[in-house]
């Protein structure tokens, strides 16, 4: 049996973070359990002062802990960061998020009560400018990004994936923690081990992470296309794991791509297959909540750059992989 106060330990991915950084301390800092240990941050090579503003924070709270990672790598920081933590159980968080105050409370009950070896709940995504704020109107609409409950909320339960994790450091350690070959879904890849070897993931919606969208649509397509790239890397891994949401977005590229074809070599009945897309687009659109209508225009574009990047990564991705190395 666990202690009744389980220690924590947080690990944070770190790279070109600036002050977002100190935004996502200081709510880990501010959390209501009480036995948050250690906060260590993997800290990668950044083109900004992120290295400054983290050594800052060791020096001002005696729980921060800073270590290199040379790789730079998502995945090489959580488990360089996991392979010095004291915690009974190890909070992920990124700099793009914030956490609600019980969330780690919330989070250590769950995982107790349910016996999963990770846990999580929703990403609630928040902007501050009109575009951050339609690129999350986009990240929470089921048009948008499919049937995973992280985005928008649903029942608690066990489910496939959950966003960020909180994990049995007993089990992380056990399974090898994460993949490092992945620069993307590396939680994603995680969790199909976790199932495997018959563990269980848990999606509870009360633990909110208040997440910063990327604040342009370059940012946006990278992000996606990324998505999508190493998704098919994890689905080369674990082909069983694939879901029909993952291959909507390659499949509408290229049936756009067919209809394309066919109406200027055949017919302008192929103009069918990219109008049924752009119908559904608008119509997404207009049911969206907002009262601000420079946002839904946004939105309009919003919607296909996710579609358009993910299914990109997605089909062309592996390939990229194959002609250089990515960090």
């Amino acid at each position: 049996m666990k202690k009744h106060r389980p220690s924590v330990s947080v690990i944070m991915p770190v790279k070109d973070s600036g002050e977002r950084l100190r935004m996502s301390v200081a709510s880990v800092l501010n959390q209501t359990y009480p036995a948050v240990d250690e906060i260590i941050l993997g800290v990668g090579p950044s083109s900004d002062n992120t290295k400054q503003i983290a050594a800052e924070l060791e020096a001002a709270e005696p729980r921060v802990k800073v270590v290199s990672n040379l790789s730079g790598k998502t995945a090489s920081a959580l488990n360089i960061a996991a392979s010095i933590a004291t915690g009974d159980y190890l909070v992920r968080v990124d700099t793009h998020c914030e956490l609600e105050k019980d969330y780690i409370e919330e989070a250590i009950q769950t995982i107790i009560r349910t016996g999963a070896a990770n846990v999580g709940g929703v990403q609630k995504a928040e902007g501050k400018t009109r575009v951050e704020t339609s690129i999350a109107m986009g990240m929470t609409s089921r048009f948008g990004v499919g049937n995973s409950r992280f985005h928008y909320g649903g029942k608690e339960g066990p489910s496939d994936t959950v966003y960020l994790g909180v994990y049995d450091a007993e089990i992380f350690r056990e399974l090898g923690g994460f993949n490092e070959t992945l620069i993307r879904n590396q939680d994603y890849e995680l969790n199909i081990r976790i199932q495997k070897n018959g563990y269980s993931v848990w999606f509870n919606p009360k633990l909110i992470v208040r997440y910063r969208p990327r604040s342009s649509f370059q940012g946006l397509f990278r992000q996606y296309f990324q998505y999508g790239q190493w998704k098919r890397s994890v689905l080369r891994l674990h082909p069983s794991s694939i879901k029909i949401r993952q291959v909507i977005p390659p499949l509408m590229i290229i049936s756009v791509l067919f209809g394309i074809t066919i109406s200027i070599f055949l017919t302008l009945w192929g103009l069918i297959i990219p109008g049924v897309y752009l119908t559904s687009v608008v119509a997404a659109t207009l049911v969206q909540k907002s009262s601000k209508t420079i946002e839904k225009i946004l939105l309009i574009f919003i919607f296909p750059t996710m579609h358009i990047a993910w299914g990109l990564g997605f089909l062309i991705g592996p390939l990229l992989n194959r002609i250089k190395p990515r960090n």
